[in-house]
């Protein structure tokens, strides 16, 4: 009987690391990267938060996930040119650039930037990171845009991108 006992433990406890690898944002089920963490969203906006570590876990990056309805979240452009405004410096300078993929139905516009990024909610106090990066990717949806948006350190996030994209297009399939 105990030796059944931990079996059925340790099974539920597979079970529940593989159920907590998937999650859910408005229609799209999207698949966490192996080394990629789920952490507890820090506001009721997120709908989802993953963190990055890097090999020695001294840097860490976010991905966050934001879902706001049909006709919600302010639309495409204004989002790209928010995410801008949170790097210091004109977008050459900070390498600005948005381009457009389509996975089945769904079109994707993925944007990048980097530099100094100012960290914090807008128009509240912000932190000056220096050598930052952006990635995101704004999914259309009739359901609403989900906005999916990695910053951290330049060097983790770039080493990120791949992942990153995989994830996301992986949910629209």
């Amino acid at each position: 009987m105990k030796f059944s006992t931990l079996v059925l433990l340790v099974l539920s406890a597979v079970a529940a690391v593989g159920a907590e690898a998937k999650f859910k944002v408005s229609e799209f089920t999207f698949q966490r990267p192996e080394k990629w963490e789920s952490v507890e969203t820090t506001s009721a906006m997120r709908k989802a938060q993953l963190k990055i570590n890097d090999a020695e876990k001294k840097t860490s990056a976010e991905i966050v996930f934001f879902h706001f309805g049909a006709g919600g979240g302010g639309g495409l452009q204004a989002n790209i040119d928010r995410w801008y405004r949170q790097f210091e410096g004109s977008r050459e300078a900070i390498k600005a650039k948005s381009e457009e993929a389509k996975v089945g139905k769904h079109k994707i516009t993925y944007v990048q930037a980097e530099g100094t990024f100012n960290s914090g909610m807008p128009g509240g106090p912000t932190t000056p990171m220096k050598d930052y990066a952006l990635r995101g990717a704004i999914i259309e949806s009739s359901e609403g845009d989900v906005f999916v948006k990695l910053t951290g350190p330049a060097a983790l996030v770039k080493a990120s991108e791949a992942d990153f994209k995989k994830m996301v297009e992986s949910a629209l399939k």
